[in-house]
């Protein structure tokens, strides 16, 4: 990873950090299928406008429909429905740590399905690291948690086990030609047709109460910032760092959420923070391994 693939990942933990935030808000007037629909809705009509604005047309090569429509599934629909679940059962707390085995998936994926991305032990043993500090920051409070709520917790890992699928799965645009911005469009509006039906049926919007104030601004929010925007710089990022880098994000999550509730609420770290944070910093270091590798003696001729 360079320069500007740190700096990407470093602005998609702060974007995502506040997506947790926003959902347990939303939840509070809209129902987990309503909630999704609506955020991926939102966000895919943003960037129709925003390429409206730039005049730029919405070329796809042969093939790519179909692509898009199974990226849908495993990066929205299928993971965005089963979060919004487990977070009406768990704290968004519990959620992050969980959230946090997403690179933990993407290193087994990436390893039984590429050629160049396969486990190495700096991998593993970053991966074991980086959600040992994570679960270290969060707290034993949080951690006392697991034990209940078994299946919403199952649901999270199911939908971290699709992240990764998507992480991987997604490669194959850059392969086609198709840019960031034209793999994010076209990825929320098949999210969009497919959720459609599915609300219509089973949460019409005539049937549910008026939603608050607060609860449109926290899903416009996850919409435009926490979706449409991330996910421009998401597959920007996956093209040039690859999978398991870039499912990496999830461990930073944590962190930014805990520096933003000390910078704009006066929250105090404790030394925990600080000891998770050390411990994350010595995983994404060793995953991306020059650090190390430049400590190794020279090999002999």
């Amino acid at each position: 990873m360079n320069r500007q693939d740190w700096a990407i990942l470093l602005a998609l933990s702060v974007i995502w950090g506040g997506s947790f935030f926003f959902i347990e808000v939303a939840l509070g007037s809209f129902e987990p299928l309503s909630l999704v629909f609506v955020r991926v809705a939102m966000a895919a009509g943003f960037l129709w406008l925003f390429l409206a604005m730039k005049r730029e047309r919405m070329s796809l090569p042969p093939g790519a429909v179909s692509t898009l429509l199974i990226l849908a599934l495993l990066n929205n629909v299928i993971p965005f429905i089963l979060f919004a679940e487990a977070q009406q059962e768990i704290t968004g707390g519990l959620g992050s740590i969980l959230n946090a085995t997403t690179p933990i998936w993407g290193v087994i994926v990436a390893h039984l399905f590429t050629a160049d991305e396969k486990a190495t032990p700096g991998k593993v043993a970053g991966v074991i690291l980086g959600f040992g500090g994570v679960a270290v920051m969060i707290g034993v409070d949080v951690l006392a948690g697991i034990g209940a709520n078994v299946i919403a917790q199952l649901e999270c890992l199911a939908a971290t086990f699709c992240y990764a699928l998507a992480g991987v799965y997604a490669r194959r645009f850059k392969a086609m030609g198709v840019p960031p911005v034209a793999v994010a469009t076209g990825q929320l509006t098949a999210s969009t047709l497919v959720l459609l039906p599915l609300v219509l049926l089973f949460k019409p919007p005539w049937a549910a109460a008026m939603p608050t104030v607060q609860a449109w601004a926290a899903l416009a929010g996850l919409a435009l910032v926490c979706t449409s925007f991330a996910y421009i710089l998401y597959f920007r990022l996956l093209a040039s760092a690859g999978a398991t880098n870039s499912l990496l994000v999830t461990f930073l999550i944590p962190i930014s959420a805990i520096l933003l509730g000390v910078l704009l609420l006066g929250e105090v770290m404790a030394p925990r923070h600080f000891a998770g944070m050390a411990l994350i910093g010595l995983g994404l270091a060793a995953i991306d391994g020059r650090v190390f590798s430049r400590r190794r003696p020279p090999a002999t001729a």
